[in-house]
């Protein structure tokens, strides 16, 4: 597989560098350096090696054999490129977190909904100012005072109550 040569960078720096944190601010910086200065030395270095005219040298050295050796040792070395073992896992890794961030967000979505419905709820109610205590337990059943159901102890804390087993063996 070769290789595509890289004429820019493809990273959209500005939109990275916004959701960088402050704390990490100089660890990005100093990452950009690196990956600028890889840049550079990639554009500024050909693409392939320069081609060398074996035939200049063949008529300019005496000794038989020798061009014709450096030239056959030359072209048999062959520098193979990276393989790309890696992108398959990154690719894997994305698709997984993708699936993740719509998980995060179907979820979010259900919550949304659930709080727009507790304050479309709460928007229903007379105001707080407004209410009596008739009104605050019909609003709130499982909250209000209900003295006739459930009788409670003043301050009318959990800590307080007849039934509240950290205190049972106090009695």
């Amino acid at each position: 597989m070769a290789a595509k040569r890289i004429a820019q960078s493809s990273i959209n720096w500005s939109a990275l560098a916004e959701r960088v944190p402050p704390s990490q601010r100089l660890n990005f910086n100093q990452f950009k350096s690196k990956s600028d200065k890889y840049l550079r030395s990639v554009i500024t270095n050909p693409e392939s090696a320069p081609k060398i005219d074996w035939a200049y040298y063949k008529s300019r050295i005496a000794v038989p054999g020798l061009v014709d050796t450096f030239q056959k040792n030359y072209e048999a070395v062959k520098i193979p490129y990276p393989p790309d073992n890696v992108t398959s896992q990154v690719v894997a890794q994305e698709s997984q977190v993708k699936a993740d961030i719509q998980q995060f967000k179907s979820a979010s979505d259900a919550r949304i909904n659930q709080h727009q419905k507790s304050i479309e709820h709460l928007k229903s109610l007379l105001p707080y100012e407004e209410m009596t205590m008739e009104d605050y337990r019909d609003a709130f059943p499982d909250l209000a005072l209900d003295a006739i159901n459930r009788p409670t102890y003043w301050p009318h804390d959990a800590e307080e109550q007849v039934d509240n087993s950290a205190k049972a063996g106090h009695h």
